[in-house]
């Protein structure tokens, strides 16, 4: 293995949200009156934490999201998930070979803990990621693009970060991960493979990923 570490984004790469997740966003900012389609949420909310949302609109727009905006946008999320959320086709097996192997991992997500653990419980992944493998973007001052996420979970975990690999689907990952000094795969099955150029690495099907990083 030429990894001390592997770590995984949430969001598109363990658990399939971002369709989800990107369609009640679009929904309910246009709902507020900031006109949004499900390509445009893509585009520059996929992999960012939630005050990007925040910060985008205001910028654009000069007007603030009411205070209320994420506490209603995670209830109507958590309330999807239940219903629809499934894990990436292929993960259950990339982390038996990684767990076989005595490959250490974790998850940086630019989600919230609540938001992690809700996803994780829905599809069965929880039993891969105890407390100790579980990092957010709420740990941190920024998010993703920045790479202070990736570096927390890197010292938290013990390795250094140029023995870290990241596992990412969003540009905006990519971008943390490269700061970080750390390799990133970059999972193209939403990404077009030309928004993720800075990864060292692309693939397109998760199932490849444990072979990939022998």
């Amino acid at each position: 293995m030429r990894y001390d570490l592997v770590i995984f984004d949430n969001d598109g790469v363990l658990v399939d949200s971002e369709p989800i997740s990107n369609q009640l966003l679009a929904a309910y900012l246009t709902e507020l009156g900031h006109p949004t389609t499900y390509e445009d949420s893509i585009r520059d909310y996929m992999g960012s934490a939630m005050h990007r949302v925040h910060d985008l609109i205001l910028e654009r727009t000069g007007r603030r999201l009411p205070e209320d905006f994420d506490e209603v946008f995670h209830a109507r999320v958590f309330a999807a998930f239940e219903r629809e959320l499934r894990p990436v086709p292929g993960v259950t097996g990339v982390l038996e070979k990684l767990a076989a192997d005595g490959v250490p991992y974790c998850v940086a997500s630019s989600g919230s803990h609540e938001r992690i653990r809700v996803g994780h419980r829905t599809t069965g992944l929880d039993r891969w990621f105890e407390e100790g493998r579980v990092f957010s973007s709420e740990d941190v001052g920024r998010g993703k693009p920045a790479p202070d996420l990736f570096l927390y979970a890197a010292e938290r975990m013990g390795v250094a970060p140029e023995r870290c690999v990241v596992v990412e689907d969003s540009p905006l990952g990519v971008q943390a991960a490269v700061a970080a000094g750390m390799d990133v795969y970059g999972f193209t099955a939403m990404t077009p493979a030309a928004r993720l150029a800075g990864a060292s690495q692309l693939f397109s099907d998760l199932g490849e990923l444990a072979d990939l990083l022998i």
